[in-house]
């Protein structure tokens, strides 16, 4: 547990460079990464067949908050 700290002091002092410069931290905006996320998503939907239980999901949860 006692050495976990220099590495991440290490790591917070290094600054990440990505191809549009250079970024403080690690954290992106939350549109990006819905962006990156959505297709992969749909693409899960469709092989597994899932889009039957979102809807039942969904359902449920609107039932629940009574509408």
């Amino acid at each position: 547990m006692a050495d976990i700290a220099p590495r991440t002091l290490i790591r917070t002092r290094g600054r990440k460079v990505s191809a549009f410069g250079v970024r403080p931290s690690g954290t992106r905006h939350p549109l990006v990464a819905t962006a990156m996320v959505l297709p992969l998503a749909a693409l899960l939907v469709v092989v597994f067949g899932g889009w039957e239980a979102v809807v039942t999901q969904a359902s449920s949860v609107g039932v629940m908050l009574g509408r």
